[in-house]
């Protein structure tokens, strides 16, 4: 009887530490002073940014550049030079023909420097076409014609590997608007020149909305879309997934990779903002423990572990796409608490960390927002969050584009020693490009003045798990490390780690297997306890004979 008591007490004392909340997921980390890149009286919108393969000083940054009196559409164009110590630009894309942009740019910087731009053409040049720049943006070719369909805003990547058999070539991927709505494709050689044919990757059931391009370690190609629904407003149902190992030549084509909710619609407490839940790829092409590991980032709700309210969710492949993983929830605070996260995009830096950028209103009112990264050192298991913007604005649609338009896509890339994020936001009176370069230096600094509100302890995966489970951990200075396994009742049954560790990451795998008598480890759940120094950390995992 008295076991039973002393169980009891140790069960509910693990309870009462598994639910107490991390302070670090409530009151996310400020990092930076925010910048307009190329201040003007031009609404920018939509906003992308890569980085250039030959010079890491140069980064290239494009939006759609709107004006109503008179009314033009055109690409805004944007670079630096010199590290993002000072931005020049246009807000006008001067590639010819001028009158008949109709902006959705899509951008790159190939293997030789060429910067390149895909945009949409208005009548009579119906269709997608591209112009190249020599200098660095300031003068572009005239128009090359890759497609004359109607169709949606294409994405685009380019392979500056010299390891790979295709080095040099540059790919465009979009959907053409006529049934059955598939993904289309093209790539080029010459640095935009000339493109080859369009081919068509898939014959969808379920039209196809979006699309997002990325490469793997060897030049891999991979092409994710969403699945949408038949009838208005097309929401996001499922994932698709292509991949090429021949250069986009032939396609291997999974229609549903996944199933998604996706919040395509409008978000009536943010004066009816239009907003999608497509899907951004990226893919670990560095040379650490998760090389060639692809992920998908997408904004869903009503879908677990999604909550009621809009949440960010991560999906991850190991197999290079041939299976996915369960859900990820990205974003940190307490689920179904009434906040809104949307827009997310996803970038891979040089230590393999996932960086996820996204709006998120969770320190504000609903009718407001800021822009906030999450970023995971382990593959997506645990996360730590910084809110980048150093103001809030309230998003509203812009006049005369259609019903709630205010932009879809905000960007996220990095350089050997920063983060670069961009974004929109009309806090000046319209819709202009936002920015704050995030230095690794600086958010080790912000980490390391935090140590109490960063969880050291990061969830076990997979769980639940049958084979095996890798559990990780961070220590932030030199100290004595116990890790151990506890069945419900308390008693121990893995001793796991016991010795002196450096600070930094550390994972341990955990397989039932391996213990004394493996046939005593009954399916059910379990509790893994962290012990450095005289701090405690406490998780449940679940294991399945």
């Amino acid at each position: 009887m008295r076991r039973v008591k002393l169980s009891f007490f140790i069960l509910f004392a693990i309870s009462e530490i598994l639910a107490q909340p991390d302070p670090g997921h409530d009151y996310p980390l400020k990092i930076g002073k925010n910048f307009r890149i190329y201040p003007s009286n031009v609404n920018q919108t939509e906003v992308f940014l890569v980085k250039s393969p030959v010079d890491k000083n140069i980064l290239f940054a494009a939006c759609n550049a709107i004006t109503f009196v008179p009314f033009f559409i055109s690409e805004g164009i944007y670079t630096t030079t010199d590290g993002g110590k000072s931005w020049q630009g246009n807000d006008t894309c001067t590639g010819e023909p001028i009158a008949f942009h109709g902006g959705d740019p899509g951008i790159l910087i190939d293997k030789n420097g060429t910067f390149v731009i895909t945009r949409l053409g208005r009548s009579p040049f119906v269709g997608l076409y591209s112009h190249y720049s020599y200098d660095h943006g300031q003068t572009w070719s005239s128009q090359k014609v890759i497609s004359t369909d109607d169709l949606e805003r294409a994405t685009l990547t380019t392979d500056a590997n010299p390891a790979s058999s295709h080095y040099g070539r540059s790919y465009a991927a979009w959907v053409k608007f006529a049934l059955p709505f598939p993904l289309m494709f093209a790539n080029t050689d010459n640095g935009a020149q000339t493109w080859r044919t369009p081919k068509q990757v898939n014959n969808p059931s379920n039209r196809s909305a979006g699309g997002d391009l990325a490469l793997g370690p060897q030049g891999e190609v991979y092409l994710c879309w969403a699945g949408v629904t038949e009838n208005s407003p097309f929401k996001e149902i499922m994932v698709g997934f292509g991949s090429s190992i021949n250069g986009g030549d032939d396609w291997h084509v999974t229609e549903n990779a996944f199933t998604v909710n996706g919040i395509t619609g409008v978000l009536a407490n943010k004066n009816n903002i239009r907003v999608n839940g497509l899907p951004s790829m990226a893919v670990d092409t560095t040379n650490g423990p998760r090389k060639g590991w692809i992920y998908i980032v997408t904004g869903q709700k009503d879908l677990a572990p999604a909550g009621s309210d809009p949440d960010i969710i991560l999906y991850r492949s190991t197999d290079a796409g041939s299976t996915w993983s369960a859900g990820i929830r990205v974003n940190q605070d307490p689920v179904n608490n009434g906040k809104t996260q949307y827009f997310p995009n996803i970038h891979i830096d040089k230590f393999g960390a996932v960086n996820i950028i996204f709006y998120d209103d969770r320190t504000t009112t609903n009718d407001s927002t800021g822009v906030f990264l999450a970023r995971s050192g382990d593959g997506g298991n645990s996360w730590k969050e910084y809110e980048i913007s150093d103001h809030h604005f309230e998003p509203a649609p812009i006049g005369g584009l259609g019903q709630g338009y205010q932009g879809d896509i905000i960007d996220i890339t990095s350089t050997d020693s920063t983060i670069w994020t961009v974004w929109m936001d009309n806090s000046s009176g319209i819709y202009q490009i936002w920015s704050v370069p995030i230095e690794f230096s600086s958010i080790n600094a912000v980490e390391e003045n935090n140590i109490t509100s960063n969880a050291g302890l990061f969830q076990n995966y997979p769980n639940p798990f049958t084979l095996s489970t890798k559990i990780g951990f961070r220590t932030f200075s030199t100290g004595f490390v116990s890790l151990k396994i506890f069945d419900v009742l308390g008693n121990e049954v893995a001793d796991l780690v016991n010795q002196l560790k450096l600070p930094g990451y550390h994972e341990v795998v955990f397989s039932p297997a391996s213990l004394r008598n493996p046939m005593l480890f009954e399916s059910g759940v379990y509790f893994y306890r962290l012990t450095v120094n005289d701090r405690v950390e406490t998780k449940r995992m679940i294991y399945l004979k």
